[in-house]
């Protein structure tokens, strides 16, 4: 039998938007890798007498990963690693490199509520009626930044994952830089509402901001955030 690996959605950080069926999986897993925020979304699921647990940072994830994989699983044992939110939304590069690690076949991912349907539920923009982005990742962001001016430009509502970068300010593409930056290509961000959610599902820092696209230049927000740009228009089925 060989070594599994479940990659498990986790919700926005509360233990009510945890499936039923990832907290079977995380009590049956020999091993935990996880970064600290989302470790703490499942503390209370955790068993240290059973569960090996490893906390991890971008800088010490792979060295973590590998160690656990070749060091010390033993075949039949099983590895979680926990992603906050919908692991197959904006988590593939971490995703990918696990995959290779541990074979297609020896890996099964689970979903998770994602902030982004959070925010589409708060908001009342439908998921079908918006463009999905995700600029929380590490590599090039350019053509998704084209795709965003496309989608304002169309009139069409959008509900994405801004970028923070706390030790390099210029690579931040937080709602403030967002605002400017579509104001730069053109759109008039007077006439265009927005929210900002920041810290979702967290009862103590759970916050909602709404207001004008053009209201978000030098405002900051929380690194955990998510933005509606939000031009739905609603139609019913009396329509058709």
């Amino acid at each position: 039998m060989s070594k599994k690996l479940y990659v498990v959605g986790v919700g926005p950080g509360t233990e009510k938007y945890l499936t039923n069926y990832s907290i079977d999986i995380i009590r049956k897993s020999h091993y935990i890798i996880g970064y600290k925020y989302t470790l703490n979304t499942i503390e209370h699921i955790l068993d240290r007498s059973f569960n090996n647990i490893f906390e991890i940072t971008m800088k010490t994830q792979e060295q973590v990963y590998l160690n656990v994989f070749n060091d010390l699983m033993k075949d039949g044992d099983i590895c979680t690693v926990p992603f906050t939110g919908d692991v197959n939304f904006s988590e593939s590069e971490v995703v990918d490199r696990l995959l290779d690690l541990f074979g297609d076949e020896n890996v099964e991912i689970v979903p998770g509520v994602s902030s982004i349907q959070v925010a589409s539920a708060k908001s009342r923009v439908p998921l079908d009626k918006a463009a999905i982005i995700s600029f929380h990742v590490t590599g090039d962001i350019e053509d998704k930044k084209i795709s965003l001016v496309k989608s304002v430009v169309d009139n069409k509502s959008v509900i994405l994952v801004p970028r923070p970068w706390p030790s390099d300010k210029l690579k931040n593409f937080m709602p403030s830089e967002i605002s400017s930056f579509l104001k730069e290509k053109g759109v008039d961000t007077t006439k265009i509402d927005v929210w900002v959610f920041e810290n979702l599902a967290n009862n103590k820092k759970e916050n909602t901001y709404k207001g004008k696209l053009n209201s978000l230049e030098g405002k900051t927000f929380s690194d955990l955030s998510v933005m509606v740009i939000d031009q739905n228009k609603r139609q019913t089925y009396l329509e058709f």
